[in-house]
């Protein structure tokens, strides 16, 4: 019957989303899905072919640099630098051709303000989850990406500064850049265009994380698009992956 009952209260939630999103269509043949679109195409494109650790090694490897004591840490810096840029820059240099302002992007911190009740209730959710997930060798295999973390705290806190940086940049793409972008077209279905690309990035990890990223997904653009917030997402993304890389840590 709860179940039941959640299930309504979600589908209400999606109409009203959907039915605002009506004023927010243009007449005729609306060209902004194709811009964004392509858009989200060449900036995962970049992060994977040159946005990657790899690259960065292949760049400089060979050199006396590679010899460093924070080389490792230098290569995840390139790689939440280029998050920045795919997720962040990317997406500013199209905005203006978009129509809508930029502050309309869910980058406004009162939605969260409001509902912050929500989302410590949804971490506090997660979070059980978290810790069996860390205690199992296909997680710790992955977390922290930098396998170094243990070795100061400025490591550990240099890595976790990076690692928050690129949850805001992610967030804001694929909760604000995104989803504002395509709801006056797709109203509450953008978020269903907007789970693909936001699943797709989880390959390469586990199959429980990529398949969780989907309803991870689904209840974030919810809340978003709810809200008019990205910040929440951002808290959400940033504590839990600091529970997973602390309580994963202790394993190197």
């Amino acid at each position: 019957m709860i179940l039941v009952r959640f299930f309504r209260w979600v589908l209400r939630i999606w109409t009203e989303i959907h039915e605002e999103a009506r004023a927010e269509r243009r007449p005729g043949l609306d060209l902004r899905p194709l811009a964004v679109l392509f858009t989200v195409a060449l900036s995962l494109a970049l992060q994977e072919f040159i946005g990657e650790r790899t690259f960065f090694h292949r760049l400089f490897g060979g050199t006396r640099f590679a010899q460093g004591h924070y080389y490792q840490l230098w290569i995840l810096a390139w790689w939440a630098g280029w998050r920045v840029v795919g997720y962040v820059v990317i997406p500013l240099l199209v905005i203006p051709f978009l129509g809508i302002p930029l502050r309309q992007y869910h980058v406004s911190p009162r939605g969260f303000v409001r509902h912050l009740p929500l989302y410590v209730l949804l971490f506090a959710l997660v979070l059980p989850l978290v810790y069996l997930m860390a205690q199992t060798q296909a997680f710790q295999r992955i977390y922290p990406f930098y396998k170094q973390a243990n070795r100061s705290a400025f490591d550990l806190w240099a890595w976790e500064a990076l690692y928050a940086i690129q949850f805001l940049a992610l967030e804001f793409f694929f909760r604000g850049f995104i989803l504002v972008a395509l709801r006056p077209t797709f109203g509450v279905h953008a978020i269903w265009v907007m789970i693909v690309p936001y699943c797709m990035i989880h390959f390469g990890k586990t199959l429980a994380e990529a398949t969780g990223a989907i309803f991870a997904g689904i209840i974030l653009g919810t809340i978003a698009l709810r809200t008019r917030s990205i910040w929440g997402g951002v808290a959400i993304h940033v504590c839990v992956a600091l529970t997973m890389d602390l309580l994963c840590v202790r394993k190197l």
